[in-house]
């Protein structure tokens, strides 16, 4: 009778997990995720151990080789064997319940393929957490370090670089990076194309303590924007109940945890932290060696097999290094190369433990050091029922030297530019029940909330600034306030901009749209449209002459470098003086831009703004009658606004971010209110497969709880 457990569903197809132990909660997820995202799951675990060309298609044989490279399952059996007995215990319930539902059922999509998955295990559980905290997360960074590599290696000179990255390139040698070969992208495009858990970047959270509210109780809202067009949802929303405790939670179908949630005592929301967790070094590579000090070191050698559906097999070899992650290439692919580790590539355990003991915590101080242990870095925010409210950031932060930064390459070969382990939590941002009532985080620099600064290349501070705005011109804050801020499109972004252009704003019909425009980015907005054509052409005129007009339409259509690290490039934009500009000043860039761009009649925002929902494994490729892909979907707001939404092309396909979904905790009432960016199911004749996407255009959030409180 320990493990008895219920499932029915409640509002909108939300599953209800009853049981009557802690057990059976976690027997009971497992069976809620197998039912309604199994398909999701097995492809996961599929990408994730690099059989995609195997099982599913053998054109992914790029996609294989990248989590191959990765070797993320070589060490899967010694970190589950590092799990105490009780975390092991609740993950072989979970299992437990997945596998109920496998051995009965395997989605028909994969049978046609031929598929007949595997039992789920715990190391599954491990490899798929780290598929979604790089994939989904860190990769951005390393990105980003990757582009500037390619700066340098193109002649970007390094006052152009400091004035895009001010204070964090100490050590940069241009002449060293020059020798550099570049073999292969971070993050092939066709990974991004398959993966199928979407990117989780730009979100918002905060949380308002009970002497600024209308209840006395606190307020917690999370709307975590990533990649909305595709099908199913990356959330999966449930109530788990058992005698003495329940937690409304938005989890991630394949892990045993509650990611997101709301318990009797105590509520977490997470946004990415943009803290550094990735690095490159460039090593120097001589007969199957790398040069450690005056020493040559033998690289590991590694051989993949890659099997094919159909085809010959594919083997490739990996070389490894030490402390320094993966070698780019081969030893035969040039003298100086590139090696990545992130630091959360071989961790799992820690996190899972974390992640369980959150069950059964009652106070913010308990949160805060449980999230604190996660080895992914995200931004938390807690309340608690006793009115408490804070801050703590995660994540496995490496210790680097002084004045290393961890934004560029530094020389492999010297051990001063080793990582010397990791921070404790405790040093990470983080702060408690701060004077001002209420603590917001939006993906910006909160670098001053700690004893150490993990953050190189935060997002710009626009939609925290206007959430705080928000809260702080109030009296006393409700529900229906967090769900008002959630939806804003009010860009600060566009006030800083327009402040300086409307002098220079010429008589059209684009100009007059702009200089009459209250920043708002809703569908019928005009002045929305005219100015993103205006900061379009200002980008172009600024760096264009530097990195070349292709390079940098490229970097605004086609890649999210633009997207993710916009204040890096809006730093230089509103700087009164910047190497960037030539021998032109601010006002004549700007002054040229709103010529060149703001001719002709402006359209509304809303008209270029539709995207289609598409299937994860179908998407395009089947009619549209067929019901695997939904819409389109307007998607309001900008890159600045709370309600965030950016659409760009990525691995030839468009991309989104906007608010996956919003939550909205008031401990004044159990549960919370949510809307989601689809539905409960990942089966397309389910009719939850879209059930609740008519609630998140329209703002009508529903009510999930326990059955009785």
């Amino acid at each position: 009778m320990d493990n008895l457990v219920s499932l029915h569903r409640g509002e909108r197809g939300v599953m209800r997990v009853r049981a009557n132990s802690e057990l059976g909660v976690y027997r009971g997820l497992g069976i809620a995720h197998a039912t309604d995202r199994a398909l999701q799951m097995l492809m996961t675990r599929i990408i994730a151990r690099g059989r995609g060309a195997e099982l599913l298609d053998p054109g992914l044989v790029d996609v294989d080789l990248f989590f191959r490279k990765m070797n993320w399952q070589s060490d899967l059996a010694q970190e589950t064997a590092a799990l105490s007995t009780d975390a092991r215990e609740r993950l072989d319930a979970y299992v437990v319940g997945v596998n109920h539902v496998l051995s009965r059922s395997v989605p028909w999509e994969l049978r046609v393929l031929g598929h007949r998955p595997e039992p789920w295990t715990i190391e599954d559980i491990v490899l798929v957490s780290r598929m979604v905290g790089y994939v989904s997360l860190a990769q951005s960074q390393g990105e980003l370090e990757r582009w500037i590599v390619e700066c340098v290696r193109a002649g970007v000179g390094v006052e152009h670089l400091e004035a895009l990255f001010p204070g964090q390139l100490s050590g940069l040698d241009p002449s060293l990076l020059k020798k550099v070969r570049l073999t292969d992208q971070l993050v092939p495009d066709a990974v991004r194309e398959l993966a199928s858990h979407s990117r989780l970047m730009a979100s918002n959270n905060w949380v308002v303590a009970g002497h600024r509210t209308r209840s006395g109780q606190p307020l917690l809202a999370n709307d975590p924007h990533l990649e909305i067009n595709r099908l199913p949802a990356v959330w999966y929303e449930v109530v788990v109940e058992c005698p003495d405790r329940y937690a409304v939670s938005a989890t991630i179908p394949g892990l045993c945890g509650l990611l997101l949630a709301r318990t009797d005592d105590l509520a977490w929301g997470a946004t990415y932290s943009f803290a550094d967790a990735t690095d490159s070094w460039v090593e120097r590579v001589k007969d199957g060696c790398v040069l450690r000090g005056d020493e040559w070191a033998p690289l590991r050698q590694r051989v993949e097999v890659v099997r094919r559906k159909g085809k010959s097999p594919v083997e490739v070899t990996f070389w490894d290094t030490e402390n320094h992650g993966v070698l780019d290439g081969s030893p035969d692919d040039g003298e100086y190369q590139l090696a990545t580790r992130w630091a959360g590539a071989f961790g799992g355990a820690r996190s899972i433990e974390a992640m369980l003991a959150l069950w059964n915590a009652k106070t913010v101080a308990e949160g805060m050091r449980h999230l604190g242990e996660l080895e992914v870095s995200f931004n938390f925010v807690l309340a608690d029922s006793s009115g408490d409210i804070g801050y703590q950031m995660s994540g496995r932060i490496p210790v680097r030297g002084p004045s290393r930064s961890g934004l560029i390459p530094l020389p492999g070969w010297d051990s001063d530019n080793d990582w010397q382990g990791f921070h404790a939590a405790s040093e990470l941002p983080r702060v408690k029940n701060p004077e001002c009532g209420f603590i917001v985080t939006a993906n910006n620099d909160l670098n001053h909330l700690g004893v150490v600064s993990p953050i190189n290349a935060p997002m710009a501070s626009y939609r925290a600034d206007r959430i705080a705005e928000l809260l702080g011109t109030a009296e006393k804050l409700g529900a229906e306030h967090m769900k008002s801020i959630q939806h804003d499109v009010h860009s600060k972004q566009a006030e800083h901009f327009v402040s300086i252009l409307l002098p220079f704003l010429p008589d059209t019909a684009s100009g007059r749209a702009v200089g009459d425009w209250d920043f708002s980015y809703d569908a019928r907005s005009e002045g929305a449209e005219a100015f993103e054509r205006f900061y379009a052409k200002l980008i172009e005129l600024v760096f264009g002459p530097v990195l070349g007009t292709e390079t940098v339409a490229y970097i605004i259509a086609q890649t999210g470098i633009l997207t993710d690290f916009y204040a890096n490039f809006d730093r230089v934009l509103l700087s009164e003086r910047s190497p960037w500009f030539g021998d032109k000043t601010r006002e004549e860039l700007f002054e040229a831009a709103a010529s060149a761009a703001l001719t002709g009649k402006p359209e509304p925002w809303g008209k270029q703004r539709g995207v289609l929902m598409s299937h994860m494994l179908f998407g395009g490729k089947l009619p549209r009658i067929a019901g695997f892909d939904r819409g389109p979907v307007t998607l309001v707001g900008g890159r600045a606004t709370p309600h965030q939404t950016q659409i760009y092309r990525s691995a030839g396909r468009l991309t989104t971010f906007a608010p996956s979904l919003r939550v909205v905790a008031d401990f004044a009432v159990p549960g919370w209110e949510s809307c989601l960016a689809g539905g409960p199911s990942d089966r397309r004749f389910s009719r939850w497969y879209y059930s609740d996407m008519r609630g998140w255009i329209h703002g009508q959030y529903k009510r999930i709880g326990p059955a009785r409180r």
